[in-house]
């Protein structure tokens, strides 16, 4: 039986991408307040610049591909049994070929209804653009987006993967968005743990850090999993 490796990744993993992040910039994600486009009281005020905002960004995405961090996830499941944690709204975790995505924050390819959140649709590459009117199957829809000030509703299930690792890897991220980074804290004791990421924050002892960009850190992670058979 394969070995479980859960493998929890962060803007970084995308940024080679070139899918922008905005933790880098100050609070501002492509010239926006971030609390104006992606918070729930900022759909509330102002549904129209959301949705704006985020047909914007499926346009962006729909120009970005994998990069070879992705494609090396995907590598490591001839030897493992691989779940990938994702806090990106992208999908190049999937357009890589990776089987089983588990998404925290949301998916930016999809919108879901508004009067009930169980009814979640993806859109169309030549349908992707939506507005506060936009009606799917006679509901008005948002992005099926994770927004600050609203719950984490897979944190859950990632919590139990976590839980269930026989190695756990986290790429790309600073550490600092919670519940995402207390994922690290679910992992049982003995369990390696590898963190990918070109300025690493702080992290408990016993922590393999590789200070690499997410495709080269990939790539050394291979190689030492590979080294330990």
């Amino acid at each position: 039986m394969k070995k479980k490796l859960v493998i929890s990744t962060g803007a970084g993993m995308s940024a080679e991408s070139g899918i922008s992040t905005f933790r880098d910039a100050g609070g501002l994600w492509e010239n926006y307040d971030v609390m104006e486009v992606a918070s729930h009281d900022g759909f509330v005020r102002n549904p129209a610049l959301v949705h704006q905002f985020y047909n914007a960004r499926r346009r962006d995405l729909l120009k970005a591909k994998p990069n070879a961090g992705h494609l090396g996830l995907v590598d490591l499941e001839n030897d493992y049994d691989v779940y990938v944690i994702t806090q990106n709204v992208d999908d190049l975790h999937e357009r890589a070929g990776s089987k089983n995505v588990l998404h925290l924050h949301g998916e930016l390819m999809k919108v879901r209804a508004i009067d009930d959140e169980t009814k979640v649709y993806t859109l169309r590459p030549d349908a992707l653009e939506t507005t506060p009117e936009t009606e799917i199957d006679g509901h008005r829809v948002r992005p099926h987006i994770v927004f600050f000030q609203e719950a984490v509703p897979n944190i859950e299930p990632a919590i139990d993967l976590a839980g269930e690792a026989d190695v756990f890897v986290v790429i790309g991220t600073s550490l600092n968005v919670y519940p995402a980074a207390g994922l690290l804290h679910y992992v049982r004791p003995g369990v390696p743990v590898y963190y990918i990421d070109p300025h690493p924050a702080a992290v408990p002892a016993g922590v393999t850090v590789i200070p690499l960009p997410a495709t080269a850190g990939v790539e050394r992670l291979a190689s030492i999993l590979r080294s330990k058979g």
